[in-house]
């Protein structure tokens, strides 16, 4: 196993790597920087667009272009001239709670998660969003929505409240979207951080960022841990798997000078972890 660096834009807060299996890149974002990071691994070539407002999560679209989850909606991202557009939105993101991270399941809908601000009150919620561009509220009483994932059959969805430090498991109805019987499937408190952006492999494992505990953790379909993986970097912001083979670990990460704390060379750097001997899932493209 090794863990590189990659040639890539340093974010302030880098999260909710995507990698696009028919264009081989990987897409990430800096939340607090505004931007959306594009990598071509067999060129090195970057590219970034800016987008108006703090961003949480993105995915790219089947008819072209990505979806972002600003902080008061879900916006449209053309790549060609850059342009934003809403395209859902709700009268719960206000001054008080924002949109946070999100994922695509096998069905085209974009599941995303909103956040309290000040992260101090449950007032976040899950949504989903599908070819209707409306967003159905599924689940609330959250802190910090992170690592929305699911299991290779779809009976399962995994997703983090942050601030509880554990990660939730629920039924996921694959032809609904409807999520039920929301339990608790891990817990971070041990692991000295908390649980960022997750992917699921192929093998049915979670894996998820510890933030503040620079580690990535494999889970077992069971919750028990199979592996750690110490990082470079004390604040890991997700995963995702990529490569042709999709046996690579992306893996950007956040600057702690964003709370006002001293940041190293290496912080908010994207990495790529090689050898794991595991390989992950293609990420599905948003239907609407």
């Amino acid at each position: 196993m090794r863990i590189t660096r990659l040639d890539a834009p340093q974010c302030s807060v880098g999260e909710g790597p995507v990698w696009d299996v028919a264009e081989q890149a990987l897409y990430w974002i800096d939340i607090l920087g505004r931007a959306v990071h594009r990598y071509d691994p067999a060129t090195e070539a970057t590219g970034t667009w800016q987008v108006p407002n703090i961003i949480g999560s993105m995915a790219l679209r089947a008819r072209g272009g990505a979806i972002v989850a600003l902080a008061n909606g879900v916006h449209t991202l053309d790549f060609e001239t850059g342009a934003c557009g809403m395209l859902a939105g709700s009268v719960d993101l206000d001054d008080l709670v924002q949109l946070a991270d999100g994922k695509v399941d096998r069905r085209g809908r974009f599941i995303v998660g909103s956040s309290d601000r000040g992260m101090k009150e449950a007032r976040g919620k899950l949504y989903s969003l599908g070819d209707d561009d409306s967003l159905r509220e599924i689940d609330n009483d959250i802190f910090l929505a992170n690592g929305p994932c699911w299991s290779p059959d779809d009976k399962t969805f995994y997703h983090a409240d942050s601030i509880r430090k554990t990660i939730f498991a629920y039924d996921y109805a694959i032809e609904t979207g409807r999520l039920d019987r929301r339990r608790p499937w891990a817990g971070t408190e041990d692991l000295g951080g908390i649980p960022d952006g997750a992917t699921v492999d192929a093998d049915g494992c979670v894996w998820s960022a510890i933030c503040e505990g620079a580690k990535i953790v494999q889970f077992r379909p069971d919750g028990r841990i199979e592996r750690i993986i110490d990082m470079p970097v004390k604040l890991p912001g997700s995963v995702m798997f990529g490569g042709p083979d999709l046996d690579r670990l992306f893996v950007p990460s956040l600057s702690p000078a964003f709370m006002g704390r001293t940041a190293d060379p290496l912080d908010g750097s994207t990495f790529v972890i090689d050898g794991l001997g595991v390989t992950g899932l293609p990420e599905p493209r948003f239907a609407g």
